[in-house]
């Protein structure tokens, strides 16, 4: 990752709200919210966000319980868990990882709702 991480939030660290930044944004503790950034968001082995994250790209190698828009390329790392739908063009999950939800890759499109066939008879 090019860009330097700007904003940190640390592992022994618990923030409660909305967190907006303009430049990258690394959580290596607990987030009750939501996420906006304008570049990356990271989201560490020890992070644990329980809200919607939305940001260029998302790195997840923690946990997050919410939805995942990003306008690029999201990575779910090895030991990622993320419990949500899920927006962006690029997705990349490696072995191990948990993904619970639906995904949209591309924009402008709704996840299609399961819809019932009936048999003729």
């Amino acid at each position: 990752m090019a860009e330097n991480m700007n904003t940190v939030i640390g592992k022994d660290s618990t923030f409660t709200g909305k967190v907006e930044v303009t430049t990258s944004l690394r959580v290596d503790g607990n987030v009750k919210g939501e996420i906006i950034s304008h570049e990356t968001v990271v989201i560490g082995p020890t992070g644990r966000v329980e809200g919607d994250v939305t940001a260029k790209n998302s790195v997840i190698a923690g946990q997050v319980i919410g939805n995942v828009t990003a306008q690029e390329k999201v990575e779910l790392q090895a030991k990622a868990l993320l419990q949500g739908d899920l927006k962006t063009k690029g997705l990349v999950i490696e072995q191990g990882a948990i993904f619970q939800g639906a995904c949209r890759m591309k924009e402008g499109e709704a996840v299609p709702k399961k819809e019932t066939v009936e048999a003729e008879t």
